[in-house]
């Protein structure tokens, strides 16, 4: 018998440590699927609330945010590559322009998650930034990226253009934040456990059989 692990994990299209996590998290799914049913919804952060729609430069914007040289930032950027490569992941880092801010994507989310292809629209949304270079605030790009997953483009338009979902992803991003929350990615297993950070494939299977037991237990 197939046991259920529920999942809720927290995070941003712009972090790419979310990427490395979520991509990571994928794997370790498929490898379970025989002994757990994974239920996996994706909950909103932003790591950049106020960023302006213009964006900003990704090198100046680490270092004005962390304090960090270009140095340190050139060499944290290397290593993301590096763990995406293990992952199978292409980094594209040098096509990546600007940080840009993600809650018009967000939204877009939670609109996909009702329509069954939240798992599908933010790999999707994944790759645009950290392979291609899109931008995941521009509404022609969200637009596009629907479309290509299966979702309705008319309905994608609507939701982007009407403000739809504000205010349910703003009411996911406090609860997480109240709940100590303060940087992703973040996994919450079965409403419990927290798993902080991006973590291999391996550690995720662990976590997940370990919550399986937990949950056939109770």
């Amino acid at each position: 018998m197939k046991h259920t692990v529920k999942i809720d994990f927290v995070s941003d299209v712009v972090c790419p440590w979310c990427a490395l996590g979520s991509t990571a998290l994928d794997q370790a799914i498929a490898n379970v699927a025989d002994e757990i049913d994974v239920k996996l919804t994706f909950k909103p952060f932003e790591l950049n609330p106020d960023m302006p729609a213009e964006g900003e430069d990704p090198i100046q914007h680490m270092i004005r945010k962390y304090g960090r040289t270009a140095g340190q930032v050139a060499a944290r950027n290397q290593m993301i590559v590096e763990r995406g490569r293990e992952l199978g992941f292409e980094f594209n880092l040098q096509r990546r322009t600007h940080f840009f801010n993600t809650h018009d994507a967000h939204r877009l989310l939670f609109w996909a998650a009702n329509e069954g292809l939240q798992s599908e629209l933010h790999r999707a949304l994944i790759e645009a930034y950290f392979v291609n270079g899109q931008n995941p605030s521009s509404h022609q790009t969200l637009v596009a990226l629907a479309q290509k997953v299966g979702l309705n483009a008319q309905q994608a338009q609507v939701v982007l253009e009407s403000g739809q979902f504000n205010d349910e992803v703003r009411a996911l991003e406090n609860f997480y934040l109240d709940r100590g929350i303060n940087s992703v990615p973040a996994m919450v297993l079965n409403n419990r456990q927290v798993v902080a950070g991006s973590q291999s494939v391996e550690y995720y299977e662990q976590v997940l059989r370990q919550a399986a037991q937990a949950a056939s237990s109770n």
